[in-house]
């Protein structure tokens, strides 16, 4: 039998090293299925309940390990299907190659069934998109898509008729018009030259009280950074993407910065006079110094994020590791235990106090900050902790303390609902030997990771470490939206769009084969995550969480504050509760005990 294009195709992506498949078929890609079936090449194939979920998963994978992420679709509503997900990898420079199915390339342009323009509808979320129209064209095709994504970390498609999947694979021949194209890419070391680093260095050795803010671009310069800082008497504060970057048991580690961040992130960002940025493309500038207030250098490694935040004296092109290290020696050590970095580190433990004292305050029935704080000290060695968009990205930004070993990520650029259960499948295909959480509000498992538990179920069996464990907050409002709502647009709780039915999700775990597990009272939260983390099958940790326990942020606006006061009196269904949550944790850190 002739090598068909399809086994070509499979082979090619095997030489370069791709090792799983998140996808669903569909008979536009009957053809690469086939071909995955008969061939014995190393692929694992995931299979999830929609295409959407694929994309997420294949964005996460490529966040967990560094490699291009691959989904696979079929054709027409299958292809669409896995845009969020592209955008996902697009947004937070992820590597990922899509490949989807097309009609047969004799009806293209006859308003056949299923026959979409997907070079057009892929375009503007990829680096490379290509459809194959003949045998020796998918050579190229694979390998300048795996190249780009790899060199490029971005989102590149190919389209595969479905027609041509199944002819007989035909190499490039020696003549005019045609090329030859090979396999392999090594990532190039990139250093800033000399003179700019030594620009960096002055800025940098000026200032006397230095501020650093780290992103994903750091998770990799944990050590650098931690060194950077200490020769600089320097507070870190960490973009979500980069809550790994450094564990938050350092005591000049302020914690995450913006919305959801700390208020000794934004007092580091307000007083500061030197601004270091490293691998970040945080967006909230508002959080960020005052422009003209401090000097700046950033490190990253696209061109196309430095200075884009803040006006930077100096921005550096590099990778992270390479350009601290060669940074370093140029760095005086400042002054240890100066006022600076004295008031960070007392700043980070009144944090740290308050933070507690809010998550321990009064709520009906389960504050959901307790969730989380609970949960901080009972995270196993080496956890991926997943977390979901909604309020409860709130408390797992500003109550998780990582530490070393640990992994953690979210859709960060795109911030998407529905991210986290997908996420945390593919941190368990990634890596099946550590522990797995998904932090989920109850908005995000009916739109779409409920179905996705079915995957768990499927693929459980496979992970040699069964620590998997999805916490739901039950608060039956789409809570981050409600708060948005009231405090940026003074009006109340819409609860036609924000009220959403109560599901037993622990239950439905118990349906599909896993262990579910129900939590009403407060103080059973920590007994929960001990048998929940202890499990020897996966969990659904179902917790009643209070909508009204306020998503303060580090600090108010007096246009929040406005917002905020005129939405009063406007009828908003759960009015006074809410006053008496806020206030209980405006006020959580000087009431005493027993009245908070």
């Amino acid at each position: 039998m002739a090598e068909a294009v399809a086994d070509f195709f499979w082979k090619r992506l095997a030489e370069w090293g791709v090792t799983k498949i998140f996808g669903y078929p569909g008979d536009g890609i009957n053809g690469l299925l086939g071909s995955l079936q008969r061939n014995d090449l190393p692929f694992e194939f995931i299979q999830v309940r929609h295409e959407e979920m694929a994309a997420f998963m294949a964005s996460a994978y490529s966040k967990f390990t560094g490699e291009v992420g691959v989904c696979l679709a079929t054709s027409g509503p299958g292809a669409t299907h896995l845009l969020t997900g592209m955008y996902d990898a697009y947004s937070d420079h992820v590597p990922m190659l899509v490949i989807a199915g097309q009609q047969a390339r004799n009806v293209h342009g006859a308003h056949y069934q299923q026959e979409l323009d997907l070079t057009s509808v892929f375009k503007d979320v990829t680096a490379y998109v290509q459809q194959a129209s003949s045998p020796a064209q998918v050579r190229h095709i694979v390998d300048r898509a795996m190249r780009i994504a790899k060199g490029e970390r971005k989102v590149t498609a190919i389209i595969l008729p479905n027609d041509l999947q199944d002819v007989p694979y035909e190499p490039p021949v020696r003549k005019h018009g045609n090329t030859f194209s090979g396999v392999g890419y090594t990532a190039p070391k990139v250093v800033p030259f000399e003179a700019d680093l030594r620009r960096a260095a002055d800025v940098l050795n000026a200032g006397k009280k230095v501020a650093i803010l780290v992103g994903a671009g750091a998770l990799h310069a944990t050590d650098e950074v931690i060194a950077v800082a200490d020769r600089l008497q320097a507070g870190v504060a960490k973009a979500l993407l980069g809550k790994a970057a450094l564990p938050d048991d350092l005591p000049f580690v302020t914690g995450t910065i913006g919305l959801l961040g700390s208020k000794p992130s934004s007092d580091m960002m307000a007083g500061c006079d030197t601004l270091l940025m490293i691998g970040s493309g945080f967006p909230w500038a508002e959080f960020l110094p005052e422009e003209g207030q401090a000097r700046g250098v950033q490190i990253d490694i696209a061109p196309a994020m430095l200075s884009l935040r803040y006006p930077m004296e100096v921005p550096l092109c590099g990778d992270s590791v390479e350009t601290l290290n060669a940074l370093l020696p140029l760095l005086e050590q400042k002054k240890e235990g100066g006022s600076w970095r004295k008031g960070i580190e007392k700043g980070v433990a009144a944090w740290w106090k308050e933070a507690e004292d809010r998550a321990m305050a009064k709520a009906n029935p389960v504050n959901p900050q307790r969730v989380t704080w609970e949960l901080s000290p009972r995270m196993p060695e080496r956890v991926i902790v997943t977390s979901d968009s909604g309020s409860c990205v709130n408390w797992y930004a500003r109550d998780l303390k990582m530490r070393r070993g640990q992994m953690c990520s979210l859709s960060g650029g795109l911030a998407s609902m529905g991210a986290a259960v997908p996420y945390a499948i593919a941190a368990k295909v990634a890596h099946p030997d550590r522990p797995v959480i998904a932090l989920v509000g109850d908005g995000a498992m009916q739109m779409n990771n409920m179905a996705e538990l079915i995957t768990v179920a499927k693929y459980r069996h496979r992970w040699s470490n069964q620590t998997f464990v999805c916490c739901v907050f039950n608060n039956e409002d789409l809570n981050q939206v409600t708060w948005e709502q009231r405090v940026m647009e003074g009006n109340p709780k819409f609860e036609a769009s924000q009220t959403i039915p109560n599901v037993p999700y622990h239950k439905f775990a118990e349906l599909i084969g896993l262990k579910g597990i129900y939590v009403d009272d407060p103080s059973q939260v920590g007994a929960a995550w001990d048998e929940a983390l202890a499990s020897s099958v996966p969990v659904v940790l179902e917790v009643k969480t209070d909508p009204e326990v306020p998503p303060l942020p580090p600090f108010f606006t007096l246009d929040q504050v406005k917002s905020f006061m005129s939405m009063l009196g406007k009828g908003d269904p759960k009015e006074r509760h809410l006053l008496v949550d806020t206030a209980r944790q405006m006020l959580s850190a000087v009431l005493p005990g027993d009245r908070k």
